[in-house]
């Protein structure tokens, strides 16, 4: 039996260990392969392949002289637990060498050993790998390539993504901006792959791009002046005057990131890369033939898309609006708010009224299509009818009463009342109140509507002619007494004026003082107007007789105009009488004789 080397220290090894060794090249073989058999290392990730399986390990040999056992909880692939079967060949790191002589394997550290060998050979060739998101975190998402790794919110996209949840679980390529495998920290990009891929399309795009072309686009972003379209590498600005011919509120209200749309070149500037888009350029202006299809006086419907505080806007077609001043939606004169009488979103028939093609502007009109009530007014309040109505307002100068709707009726303080002096409507009425009026003026042109309400009665003055006849006595009350006279009621809201100049034949500067209000007074009644309202009373007339100065009043040819002047042209007439010479007749008898 051969002898082993550690019989004796003395005794050196004899060739009958290495029987079958024919040559010195055979001997350096065999120990090549002792050699192999303890080259593993601690931390060194060696090539295991699998010669049993039991229970829930798997026996792994790697060479060494002796073999493992590794989980089978290890072997996974993207995380999926994989079958092992005898024969099967894994990397493996040797984590320790026991004191007994056995490894201590993992396959889990070997795949992220050859994990971050891979990640640094990627960054260093500027290459790309691929990984899996599989979470939001702090800043950004998680993932996976073969170790965790983190991705920035400014390098998921070119720009920002509103749904991060929809990427995922979705599969990426991505660039390593940096690692510390120390700190087991590595951050990706896949933003810096997009903007790779962007610019080479926009260094095709520069030589292709042509302004009037037609190109199909997606929607990356949305302003409140515009939407952003993505040509293919190139994008362009799509201002919101563009967007369509009709109004548009907000961008939003019509386009949706992702969304794709047809676009054309408006304006291409090669030096700064700028694009100008249109949309609505794509069809027809329609003002191009508004005036053929909405003449003037057609009946037509609009959609009320505006509302403002002078009208509304109804749109007729895309692109085509018109405004319905807040004058021609209703007859009624009572300022109305338009959004009273109609709403965003409804359809109102309309008439075409007015159309300017060179300012692309159509004027409608609401009541046009309803009948005016002026022109029924008249057959239905004729002059002289008593209508009742409710008092909608008042004013300084009057009372309004509601008739019908749009139509209102002014009674003017001064048809009020024909003997009662009132200052202002309010003295005698209130706003609501329920009244009766008699039809006085009806004016269809301009549309006005006079009532009255003291000719439901018949005029007192008129009456005064013949009750107050010249030269009657009357007999009243003391009213008001002022420097230049006395008023006197001759009855219930009729009035007459003793003048200064009528109370005495004597000169008197001022009645104040010498008559009260309240006693009762006789005069006498020397003019009456009913046109001016007016009468005329004398104190001092009370002592010339009646009948004679009536009678000659009547036969005068230029008979004075009041009983004042009678009484001045009779004494006038009696002092020339007095100062005039005899008659010849009876100048003869008194001359002495010769």
């Amino acid at each position: 039996m051969a002898t082993t080397v550690n019989e004796s220290k003395e005794q050196t090894p004899t060739l009958t260990r290495f029987e079958g060794i024919s040559d010195d090249a055979s001997f350096a073989e065999l120990f090549e392969g002792i050699d192999s058999l303890t080259v593993a290392k601690v931390g060194d990730v060696a090539l295991g392949t699998v010669i049993g399986v039991t229970g829930d390990v798997a026996i792994i040999d790697i060479g060494d002289k002796s073999e493992a056992r590794v989980p089978l909880s290890e072997f996974r692939n993207e995380g999926e637990l994989v079958e092992v079967n005898v024969g099967d060949t894994f990397d493996v790191c040797i984590e320790k060498r026991e004191l007994e002589g056995g490894l201590r394997l993992s396959r889990e550290k070997a795949i992220g050993i050859k994990v971050w060998e891979n990640i640094a050979k990627i960054q260093e060739e500027d290459d790309t790998l691929q990984g899996i998101i599989e979470s939001r975190v702090k800043g950004g998402l998680s993932v996976n390539i073969g170790v965790p790794a983190f991705l920035p919110y400014s390098q998921i996209d070119l720009r920002p993504v509103k749904d991060l949840d929809a990427m995922i679980g979705e599969t990426f390529d991505f660039k390593v901006l940096k690692y510390n495998r120390k700190r087991n920290n590595v951050v990706v990009s896949r933003r810096a792959i997009l903007e790779a891929e962007r610019e080479k399309l926009r260094d095709a795009m520069r030589s292709s791009l042509t302004e009037g072309a037609i190109l199909d686009g997606v929607i990356t972003n949305i302003t409140d002046y515009g939407v952003f379209i993505d040509l293919g590498g190139l994008d362009g600005l799509c201002h919101i005057t563009d967007l369509s011919w009709g109004r548009v509120s907000h961008p939003s209200k019509l386009f949706q990131v992702g969304d794709e749309t047809k676009v054309k070149i408006l304006k291409f500037d090669k030096d700064s890369n700028k694009v100008s888009l249109g949309i609505k350029q794509l069809k027809e202006d329609p003002w191009a033939t508004v005036a053929e299809r909405y003449p003037v006086s057609e009946k037509t419907t609009g959609k009320v898309v505006s509302v403002t505080d002078y009208g509304v806007f109804a749109e007729l077609e895309e692109g085509v609006e018109g405004l319905i001043h807040v004058s021609e939606m209703t007859w009624s004169k009572k300022a109305k708010h338009p959004s009273k009488i109609v709403t965003m979103g409804d359809q109102v028939e309309i008439v075409v009224l007015n159309v300017d093609v060179d300012a692309k502007r159509i004027s409608l009109g609401m009541k046009q299509l309803q009948t005016n009530p002026w022109d029924l007014v008249s057959d239905n309040y004729p002059v002289g009818s008593i209508i009742e109505g409710k008092i909608k307002n008042i004013t300084d100068f009057g009372v309004f009463i509601g008739i019908e709707e749009g139509i209102d009726g002014l009674i003017h303080v001064s048809d009020l009342s024909w003997t009662e002096r009132i200052k202002h409507p309010t003295e005698k009425y209130s706003k609501g109140e329920t009244i009766q009026a008699v039809v006085l003026k009806i004016d269809r042109e301009n549309e006005r509507f006079s009532l009255g309400i003291k000719q439901m009665e018949p005029d007192p003055w008129q009456a005064a002619i013949e009750k107050y006849p010249i030269g009657s006595i009357v007999n009243g009350k003391i009213t008001n007494v002022t420097d230049f006279g006395v008023f006197v009621e001759v009855e219930d809201g009729v009035e007459g004026l003793v003048h200064v100049s009528e109370i005495s034949e004597e000169k008197v500067n001022s009645p104040v003082g010498n008559y009260n209000v309240g006693d009762t007074l006789e005069t006498r009644v020397i003019n009456v107007s009913a046109k001016d309202r007016k009468i005329g009373l004398s104190i001092k007339a009370l002592e010339v007789k009646e009948e004679a100065i009536i009678e000659e009043y009547q036969k005068s040819k230029a008979a004075p105009s009041t009983i004042g002047d009678l009484l001045n042209a009779k004494k006038e007439e009696m002092v020339t009488q007095k100062s005039s010479p005899a008659p010849e007749e009876n100048k003869q008898e008194t001359e002495p004789e010769a």
